[in-house]
């Protein structure tokens, strides 16, 4: 009951905060009250996290956040289809990988879903707004497949282009202003495996950090390959990155098309490549959202009022086509 309740009642309290119903506790006990929907919808609550703590996970506030959340997703789900398959208790208690008592596990039934299709698929793209776990969760997967002798080693690649700024004003070698570009996928392999082993690992090839463009003339076998911020390659760079496929390998690919620095309008590869692969088989498109945030509480709400934004202010194709015409007129006029 301690666990259930968590810290100074901090799981206590949030019940109280997302559950209609009202919740008391006395001793080992606990009693709902409230109209019959809601002490159901409540009694689905507490067991669930009942289930999640006997499977050895932590029961958090945040995890009440998550449980509730998807419950009331499921209740809305009229046709009792997907959103009904699997309970909180099992998402959250999905364990990928853990690291010194810390485990990594997904948060959201989309997260789960994502990590499922990792397991599923040969190629695989996690497309969503930042802070969904796209590219952490990845690479967890990628370690546990290493670590389980699934393949012989992760290659980690990224576009090298810039938001707003430019590599030719940075200081030092070319990999040296290429760094800074890699480094959250360093950040991420540090939270997954023993410092000291990483540089050892990238001595022995085992693991590569690499920018996109070295990807070029390769082919990759018995590899986990990950190619983060997607959004930020061209359709060329997109199926000169998916042909590199080898045996035994698997390749997840991540970004969000709402980000895109590609300079000078270009189309992102990450934006056509649904329509291109959507009817091949052994490749999976799950969908990430807003709801799978998993950073601070306010990054989901600013992505959700970004898109609102972007859709009141968005114009008709036809006008946007105009509009292009007649700048790309005035610009002739201007050079002469």
């Amino acid at each position: 009951m301690l666990g259930l309740l968590g810290p100074g009642d901090s799981v206590l309290l949030r019940l109280e905060e997302q559950l209609a119903a009202d919740v008391h506790v006395r001793g080992n006990r606990i009693t709902i009250k409230g109209t019959a929907a809601d002490v159901a919808f409540a009694d689905h609550v507490i067991r669930e996290l009942i289930t999640l703590q006997e499977s050895g996970s932590p029961v958090s506030p945040d995890a009440v956040n998550r449980t509730v959340g998807m419950l009331a997703d499921s209740a809305e789900d009229d046709g009792g289809g997907a959103a009904t398959r699997e309970r909180p208790s099992e998402v959250l208690g999905f364990n990928i990988l853990s690291r010194r008592g810390r485990t990594i596990r997904p948060k959201t039934l989309n997260q789960k879903r994502y990590v499922d299709a990792i397991d599923e698929h040969t190629v695989v793209f996690g497309i969503g707004p930042a802070g969904t776990g796209k590219t952490y969760l990845a690479m967890a997967k990628a370690v546990q497949a290493l670590q389980a002798k699934q393949v012989n080693r992760i290659i980690l690649t990224r576009p090298a282009v810039e938001a707003g700024e430019r590599l030719g004003y940075l200081p030092g070698t070319l990999n040296e202003k290429i760094d800074p570009y890699l480094r959250p996928l360093y950040d991420a392999l540090h939270d997954m495996l023993d410092p000291e082993s990483i540089p050892r690992l990238m001595a022995a090839g085992t693991i590569e950090v690499a920018p996109l463009a070295y990807m070029r003339g390769r082919t990759l076998n018995d590899a986990f390959i990950i190619l983060d911020e997607a959004q930020n390659t061209t359709p060329e760079q997109m199926k000169m990155f998916l042909t590199r496929l080898g045996f035994g390998s698997k390749i997840v690919v991540t970004g969000d098309v709402t980000q895109v620095d590609l300079p000078g309008g270009q189309k992102s590869g990450l934006q056509v490549v649904r329509r291109i692969l959507a009817d091949l088989d052994d490749v999976a498109f799950p969908a990430l959202t807003a709801s799978d945030v998993v950073r601070h509480r306010l990054v989901g709400d600013i992505v959700n009022a970004y898109d609102r934004w972007d859709a009141e202010h968005s114009e008709p194709a036809g006008l946007v086509q105009d509009r292009s015409r007649f700048d790309s007129r005035r610009s002739r006029r201007d050079d002469r």
